[in-house]
């Protein structure tokens, strides 16, 4: 239709066959292949990532980092024979012979052998500690913020509680009633208190994200509460959720050293906490010739902590959706300081 002056009105609809199509109705001309598919989440979910990490130097060097102590963990207890008693002479210095390349320490012990064989213990302890911080508190603290009401109540009563607890006499405690032996229950029983804070600040995040457009839209379409979960609110909050689960995998680290150390935890295997405790208890830290029994594990458990520092102060790019959208449109190389910022709590600050 046209009106008085000439001018097309777009705002007419069109007929075929008799049948009205809405002015509303977009309709592509391309159809959109199998092939078409896969290369959109290649895009999203491969090239996109492995790019934004490939471009950030953190990136590189936190998981080369990472990956070192992996391959140590896994392929090193096979190709390094565990280490006993009488192995060498005591107190071989680090580099002083072929069979011995970090030396012994005052029982002949290979500490090569012993870092090697604490390494697997380590990282079990860590991931396992590190996904149930995580994995609990965001799940309460998701719900809890979500769901409102009753179950509000009742969830943030819980997290009080444990927020409340002192954390170290909880675990104190469990570790003297249980005596856990296994990595993966010593993982959990150090984090048995942590989620508490997490879960805290996830639901307050929450609060905020079920008030925006696109959640409220969902509730709207009776999308059920996990999917909204899942798919809407989960992607906003995962800088903050990588942060803290390396803040939560070296308080972990910390931790278990800590307890070994002091020997409250139970000597099962062999672990960097335990060395540091044999090294102190004979007089390592004030004894020239054997300052590298303590220094070896030391230096192991900075290592690592440097390199999730790194990892996790990078891959917060990763969900950046501003970032993600440049790299999947075929952008170059991205400054890591350009296009986000972060306040070493996990939360973006665009810039």
């Amino acid at each position: 239709m046209k009106d008085s002056n000439g001018i097309g009105d777009d705002r007419s609809t069109a007929t075929d066959g008799g049948t009205t199509r809405s002015p509303f109705e977009a309709i592509s001309d391309v159809e959109e292949t199998r092939r078409d598919r896969y290369r959109k989440r290649y895009e999203t979910y491969v090239y996109a990532p492995l790019s934004i990490i490939w471009d950030d130097w953190r990136a590189r060097i936190g998981i080369a980092i990472i990956a070192f102590y992996v391959l140590v963990g896994t392929l090193g207890v096979y190709l390094i024979e565990p280490t006993s008693n009488l192995d060498g002479s005591a107190f071989i210095q680090p580099f002083e012979t072929w069979e011995h390349p970090l030396g012994t320490d005052r029982m002949g012990r290979d500490l090569l052998a012993d870092a090697v064989h604490s390494t697997r213990p380590m990282l079990i302890m860590m991931i396992s500690g590190g996904l149930f911080t995580v994995s609990l508190g965001t799940a309460i603290g998701a719900v809890a913020g979500y769901k409102g009401g009753i179950t509000d109540t009742v969830l943030n009563s819980i997290t009080d509680v444990f927020i409340n607890i002192p954390g170290l006499p909880l675990v104190i405690v469990l570790s003297v009633m249980f005596e856990p032996r296994h990595p993966v229950m010593v993982g959990i029983l150090l984090s048995v208190a942590a989620w508490a804070g997490l879960a805290r600040a996830i639901r307050s995040q929450v609060l905020t994200i079920r008030m925006e457009s696109f959640t409220e839209s969902a509730r709207a379409m009776d999308i059920p509460t996990s999917r909204i979960i899942r798919k809407d609110v989960l992607p906003h909050l995962m800088p903050y959720l990588v942060i803290n689960l390396m803040n939560a995998i070296r308080n972990i680290i910390f931790s278990a050293v800590g307890l070994y150390f002091l020997g409250v935890l139970p000597f099962e295997d062999q672990n960097w906490g335990i060395t540091l405790y044999a090294a102190y208890d004979q007089g390592a830290h004030y004894r020239p010739g054997a300052i590298h029994w303590l220094l070896i594990p030391m230096v192991a458990i900075i290592g690592i902590s440097i390199g999730l520092i790194l990892l996790g102060q990078s891959l917060d790019r990763v969900f950046n959706p501003r970032v993600r959208a440049r790299h999947e449109n075929g952008g170059g190389e991205v400054d890591p300081e350009e296009d986000v910022d972060t306040d070493n709590t996990g939360m973006i600050k665009q810039v």
